[in-house]
C-alpha cells in the first residue's frame, strides 16, 4: 500500500470536489432554494477535509515523515520499538509519489542515519548509516573500516548490556568528524570485502554490524541517490510490550547522532 499516493489522490479529490462546487455548482444550488440549500455532503466532507490533506501532504511529502524501528540492525543508536521522526528536506525535496527532485538542497555526509527505499524492492524502506560517498572505496575487515585507505579509529569500551541485544560489545568509531557508538559481536560475523562506491550512490551500514543487512548483501548494495527519503532526527517514541519491559521514555526526545 503506498500511503503517499492514496493522500496525494484523497487530497485532490477533496480539492477538486470543493472547487467544482465553490466556482460552478453553489450558486445555482443557492439561487434555487435560498440561502438555505442544503449542501450535498461530499461537498461537506470535501470542504472539512481538505485543508487537513493538504497539510498532512505537505509536511510529510516535504517536512517531516514519521517512521518505525522495526529491528535491532542500528542498535544500538536506534532500538526494535523506537517511533522517529526523518528530516524530508535536508538532501532536496521531491515530489511525492514520483520522487522526482525539484530542489536540491544537499548531500548525505559520512556518519548520516538515512532512511531509503530498497533497491530490489521500493515498497520496503531501510534505515542505515553512511559509511561510504560516491566514488570512495570501502573496505571492512576483520571488524574493522577503512575509508580510501584510512583507518577509521574504532574503540571497544566494554560490554553492551543495554536492550535489544547479547553477547556483544560497545565500540566507538570515528567518521571523520562524526564519532557515534557501535556493536561489536561475536559470531556470526558480518559479510567483508572492498567495495567501490558507484557515482551517485551511497554504501551503507548498520551500528548492528554483525546483525544488519546493509550494502554488504545482494538486494541492498549500493543506494542510488534517488532512493535516499531523509535523514533521520530524533526519537519521539519508544513502544515495547510489556513482555519485553514495557517502554523506555528516557529515549523519547533524543536525538539521532
Amino acid at each position: 500500500m503506498d500511503l503517499a499516493l492514496i493522500i496525494v489522490v484523497l487530497t485532490f479529490l477533496a480539492g477538486v470536489i470543493w472547487g467544482v462546487d465553490t466556482l460552478f455548482l453553489k450558486a445555482r444550488r443557492e439561487a434555487a432554494a435560498g440561502a438555505d440549500a442544503k449542501e450535498p455532503l461530499a461537498v461537506e466532507y470535501s470542504r472539512a477535509f481538505f485543508p487537513i490533506l493538504l497539510f498532512v501532504l505537505i509536511l510529510r511529502s516535504f517536512l517531516f515523515e514519521p517512521f518505525r524501528i522495526p529491528s535491532g540492525s542500528m542498535t544500538p543508536t536506534l532500538l526494535d520499538g523506537d517511533f522517529i521522526f526523518v528530516n524530508k528536506f535536508v538532501y532536496g525535496l521531491r515530489l511525492p509519489v514520483l520522487n522526482t527532485k525539484v530542489i536540491s538542497l544537499g548531500l548525505p555526509e559520512r556518519g548520516d542515519v538515512v532512511v531509503f527505499k530498497l533497491p530490489s524492492d521500493s515498497g520496503i524502506h531501510y534505515i542505515k548509516r553512511v559509511i561510504g560517498l560516491p566514488g570512495d572505496v570501502v573496505v571492512y575487515r576483520n571488524k574493522q573500516l577503512t575509508i580510501n585507505g584510512e583507518r577509521m579509529p574504532l574503540s571497544i569500551i566494554g560490554d553492551y548490556t543495554g536492550p535489544g541485544q547479547t553477547n556483544a560489545d560497545l565500540g566507538v568509531e570515528e567518521l571523520g568528524d562524526r564519532v557515534h557508538e557501535l556493536l561489536v559481536a561475536g559470531r556470526p560475523d558480518g559479510p567483508e570485502g572492498v567495495y567501490r562506491v558507484p557515482a551517485a550512490h551511497y554504501f551503507m551500514m548498520g551500528d548492528n554490524r554483525d546483525r544488519s543487512k546493509d550494502s554488504r548483501f545482494p538486494g541492498v548494495e549500493y543506494i542510488p541517490e534517488h532512493r535516499l527519503v531523509g535523514r533521520a532526527e530524533r526519537i519521539w517514541m519508544n513502544w515495547r510490550a510489556p513482555s519485553e519491559g514495557g517502554p523506555l521514555w528516557a529515549r523519547i526526545g533524543d536525538a539521532i547522532h
